[in-house]
């Protein structure tokens, strides 16, 4: 894939060493990095300036002012070999940044595919990213975090570092999350509370009335007042033993990870 001029502004510069895929168009006064790679059909529309050893997945379409691929912003890092790959089908808005791994966190940020990522959010470095994720205007997100597939960020929305975002899961405008968002579970408020399920989003996603009707039996006993958060999931998971969207949500608590799980305001001293 070596670079082509055709579909590319005289005015943007392309490094020498850049791959660029088939059908790569490229608007006025963009960057390009020698260690970039551009698959088939990506779209710079201009002023976009993508660095370092940074991959762009097929037709993923970016607009004026993204930084893509410079430097994390950990005082840590000291220039060590580390990449950004995100996925096909994304859609990156004005001013997006996104920035590559470290030593510290496995030397990568990924992103998944069919995401879409709003004007000024930000993807810190070392963070994990699902497939048909959307952060809407100015959301940030720190260093080491994970977001499941197709969870939903609002506007204006933090993200502390480490913090664990489940698939399905929907994150409220302004809200300032410092803990883990179960799968399916929607947080609102500064700081971050767990409000209840994201039902709006499983309907749209064609969850049946029956699969909604169970995850809800099961946050409900999963965010009772008796026991521990624990002995409650081993409660849930004797009771819905089959049912694999609530046992996705025990996983991700028995796993655990820097944070603690976000609750509800009623139950947070009982956890």
């Amino acid at each position: 894939m070596s670079p082509s001029r055709d579909g590319i502004h005289p005015s943007s510069v392309i490094e020498d060493g850049a791959r660029l895929g088939e059908g790569v168009r490229i608007g006025p006064f963009c960057h390009v990095g020698p260690e970039v790679t551009l698959d088939d059909g990506c779209e710079l529309i201009s002023h976009v300036v993508v660095a370092g050893r940074t991959t762009i997945g097929a037709r993923t379409k970016i607009y004026p002012f993204a930084s893509i691929g410079h430097p994390p912003q950990d005082l840590k890092y000291r220039g060590e070999p580390s990449t950004l790959a995100v996925g096909s089908d994304c859609l990156i808005r004005e001013g997006v940044t996104m920035n590559p791994g470290t030593a510290g966190g496995g030397l990568e940020t990924t992103v998944g595919n069919h995401c879409a990522f709003l004007a000024n959010s930000h993807v810190g470095h070392d963070c994990r990213v699902g497939d048909h994720v959307i952060f809407s205007n100015n959301v940030m997100l720190a260093g080491h975090c994970t977001v499941g597939n197709y969870a939903i960020l609002g506007g204006g929305a933090a993200v502390i570092q480490f913090a664990r975002v489940g698939d399905h899961a929907f994150v409220g405008g302004l809200s300032g999350l410092e803990n883990d968002c179960i799968p399916y579970g929607m947080v609102l408020g500064n700081r971050a509370y767990l409000s209840g399920l994201n039902i709006i989003g499983l309907q749209r996603r064609g969850f049946s009335r029956e699969d909604i009707h169970a995850l809800r039996r099961a946050y409900r006993l999963l965010f009772a007042q008796e026991g521990t958060l624990m002995e409650r999931v081993e409660d849930v998971a004797a009771e819905f033993d089959t049912h694999p969207a609530i046992h996705e949500i025990l996983s991700f608590i028995r796993e655990g990870g820097k944070r603690s799980i976000c609750t509800p305001r009623a139950v947070a001293a009982a956890v």
